[in-house]
């Protein structure tokens, strides 16, 4: 997984420049993102339903392919091929973006390991992949293009070697896993099923929002900082200036594993927090625009101005590093895992419709009031995290069981009754599923192994006037408060997750020193 995410950060920093060096202006550029985040919206939310279909091993396989492709692509300066090439890279975005995640979350569940050790995998997978690999990725690039002068195709070059190995990996080394084997369902009734639990479900609607909304700021700032740093298209150090995004990412990602490790921050508590700066961050460099004398330069540093944006644009990226394994963390917990991939591209749908309105007007918008729009989403986005807090209180239900030898399924009343085990309401299988109560009412829950029932395997659940109770007539699959410490067992223990803080500490030490070889480098 982390040569297909190198394969990703070596590209990051020479798409622009790349495109410039082709004799492209701004508004030309702005229409080749445009079409990554078009096909993105488009493509993204079928192959995100495909993924669940046939396969999230397939999926991720095939973003390696599309991407390998949109890379060869930028060997050639016809717009039209590079048109081509930017719609590949979108599908392929979506991809990385919804079907590693799916595929580590199903084979986390389908192992039986503890819910918690999904936050030590993110923030790690966060701190490595969007800290570690890309920090080296843009020096890396930095080398290819300035030090050894080979152009700026050759980080496309080298990601497509990247790609490859990656996927070579994932064929020879991935188990293959699915969002509901055990229903043969249309796209479109994937598409219907996906669509009813969004809306059903404010937790996840309210989720998405916030998703759409961060990350929609976020490519923004990703196609704005070049330009903002470089308003008359002077020489600066891409690569350096690139790590030293990763590296406060980096750091960001540190602070978020510590947050999500204790038990009295919650992730929805912290992270509106997160997003106030992200939002004050996104002002520093509007401000020093207008009160910062701009001064020209030849190239190779960054005069005064360009600094003060710079630390600016560095504390974005550091919430960025907060924002990618909390988010995770909270899709975890909220989305059902029959339908992760197609749900989570949904999410995908209005931040990629907002990113190109933006990029559509970036030649009649200033840098500064896009700046500015973005803040004012963020801020957005935090009272919307306020919001999914106030209710992310409401009572969640976690089953544990041994995949391989039962099942959970709701069904009525009716049904828990006489233990009649067809026609369920839900049907979960993989050893670790979360049910969300959102509103009053009976809830029944019964053994899906035929016999189980009887022996009075099942859990009956009456929620009113914010209170929970549930009553298990015998030993059986067992449910806890999801905001327990810890969640029992009916088929023996979950080892303890390993400790982190030994490993967080060495990488924070190794954060620092590569920090400042980079600033070095830039100042």
């Amino acid at each position: 997984m982390i040569a297909a995410i190198a394969g990703d950060w070596l590209q990051g920093p020479y798409v622009y420049y790349l495109y410039s060096q082709y004799g492209f202006g701004k508004g030309e550029i702005g229409q080749l993102f445009i079409a990554g985040f078009g096909s993105s919206m488009i493509f993204g939310t079928i192959v995100g339903s495909l993924a669940d279909k046939q396969g999230r091993k397939r999926a991720c396989i095939t973003y390696c392919i599309s991407y390998i492709l949109s890379c060869v692509t930028k060997h050639s300066s016809d717009y039209k091929v590079l048109m081509l090439g930017r719609v590949l890279g979108g599908i392929s975005t979506s991809l990385l973006c919804s079907a590693f995640e799916s595929w580590l979350v199903a084979e986390h569940n389908k192992r039986g390991f503890d819910q918690k050790w999904l936050s030590i995998t993110f923030s790690k997978a966060i701190f490595v992949g969007n800290g570690l690999v890309a920090i080296v990725s843009g020096l890396f690039g930095n080398l290819l293009v300035h030090t050894l002068e080979f152009g700026p195709v050759a980080p496309f070059d080298a990601a497509g070697c990247f790609l490859a190995i990656g996927m070579g990996i994932i064929m020879y080394s991935w188990t293959e896993n699915y969002g509901d084997p055990s229903e043969n369902k249309s796209l479109f009734a994937q598409f219907k099923g996906a669509a009813v639990v969004i809306t059903s479900d404010e937790k996840i609607a309210l989720l998405g929002a916030i998703q759409s909304l961060f990350e929609g700021s976020m490519y923004i700032v990703v196609f704005l900082w070049t330009p903002a740093l470089s308003p008359n298209d002077e020489e600066i150090p891409h690569g350096f200036i690139f790590a030293t995004f990763m590296l406060a990412s980096m750091l960001g990602s540190s602070i978020a594993s510590r947050l999500m490790a204790r038990s009295s921050f919650k992730v929805e508590s912290y992270m509106e927090i997160v997003f106030v700066i992200s939002a004050a961050s996104l002002l520093l460099p509007i401000v020093t625009n207008y009160v910062v004398v701009p001064s020209s330069f030849k190239g190779g540093s960054l005069p005064l101005s360009g600094c003060i944006q710079l630390i600016g644009f560095c504390t974005f990226e550091a919430c960025v590093g907060v924002f990618w394994p909390s988010v995770m963390k909270m899709r975890s917990q909220y989305i059902p895992e029959e339908a992760r991939s197609t749900i989570m591209n949904f999410f995908r749908i209005p931040l990629n419709i907002f990113v190109c309105i933006v990029l559509y007007n970036v030649d009649a918008v200033p840098i500064t009031i896009m700046l500015g729009m973005c803040s004012i989403f963020l801020a957005i986005a935090a009272v919307l995290q306020r919001r999914l807090m106030m209710i992310g209180e409401s009572h969640r239900s976690m089953f544990l069981y041994p995949p391989s030898q039962d099942s959970v399924i709701q069904v009525s009343k009716q049904s828990y009754n006489s233990c009649n085990l067809k026609d369920p309401i839900l049907y979960m299988d993989n050893g670790n599923s979360l049910f969300n109560i959102t509103s009053e009412g009976e809830y029944f829950f019964t053994s899906g192994k035929p016999g189980h029932c009887e022996k009075k395997q099942k859990l009956y659940i009456l929620v009113g006037n914010g209170t929970a109770t549930a009553f298990s007539p015998s030993y059986g699959p067992s449910a806890s408060d999801s905001a327990a410490p810890s969640y029992q067992t009916a088929f023996g223990t979950i080892p303890a997750p390993p400790s982190s803080s030994s490993s967080l500490s060495f990488s924070l030490s190794m954060a620092v020193c590569i920090g400042f070889l980079v600033l070095c480098n830039i100042w």
